[in-house]
């Protein structure tokens, strides 16, 4: 993390308004309320607009869950958004992306330690992140296996997890039990 403590509160069970409550059934439902989701519902309507994206792209997108995780931990690693990486080691994890893959996700495009369209990910990834644009040869390289729906999902991605990976290390959020840090 890259602060110590919260600038923003993630609020306890006893403090969440029924409002956020309601918003927070859905993750309760499912086990432990993350404390992404604690700090968020301090603005429930920020958090209800904000959650419909943020669904779509982890849950409804168009590209292979692991296509998604490789670039969600490269821009959290770019960011050094500690918790969003963290959390999305464990999400790479159970997706059966390994830890020398995860590893390799870290060292980047130059990485001998994966294929050829994983480093064509890192390196969308790493363009978006520097200059906000997919260079044509990328672009070329991905359309190779690539719908346009997939292409807009890619930016998308990589776009939603630079903003929460903002948001996260500006507000302070502070790590769950359990997520692993930097050093997979």
């Amino acid at each position: 993390m890259r602060l110590s403590a919260p600038r923003i509160k993630p609020l306890s069970d006893d403090e969440i308004d029924d409002e956020g409550k309601k918003l927070l059934e859905p993750m309760a439902a499912r086990g432990e309320v993350f404390n992404i989701f604690r700090t968020m519902v301090n603005h429930p309507d920020l958090m209800r607009r904000w959650v419909v994206f943020a669904n779509h792209v982890l849950g409804k997108s168009t590209l292979s869950v692991r296509d998604r995780e490789i670039v969600i931990l490269r821009i959290g690693y770019l960011c050094q958004s500690g918790y969003e990486w963290g959390q999305h080691v464990l999400i790479a994890r159970r997706a059966g992306i390994s830890d020398d893959e995860i590893r390799a996700i870290q060292e980047g495009p130059a990485t001998k330690n994966l294929g050829s369209h994983e480093r064509l990910l890192l390196t969308a990834t790493d363009e978006l992140h520097t200059d906000a644009f997919v260079s044509d040869e990328t672009w070329a390289g991905l359309k190779k296996s690539y719908s346009d729906q997939q292409m807009m999902d890619l930016v998308f991605a990589v776009g939603q997890y630079n903003l929460v990976s903002m948001a996260l290390n500006s507000f302070g959020v502070q790590a769950d039990a359990g997520l692993p840090g930097f050093d997979v």
